[in-house]
């Protein structure tokens, strides 16, 4: 019996540390990925056009 009660307090905690410390972690990863993305992309449009408008004169 105290063992089974162990075992779901031990599973309580592991789920409450997921929930309150992993995943607003890997959120602000993504969230970090993404803003690096968008920058990345708008580095290269620019990059892109200002190639096509240099070469074009």
């Amino acid at each position: 019996m105290g063992r089974v009660v162990m075992l779901v307090i031990g599973t309580l905690l592991g789920l409450f540390v997921l929930f309150n410390f992993l995943l607003p972690m890997l959120a602000g990863l993504i969230k970090l990925a993404l803003i690096i993305g968008v920058i990345a992309v708008l580095v290269f449009v620019a990059v892109a056009v200002v190639g096509k408008s240099s070469r074009s004169h």
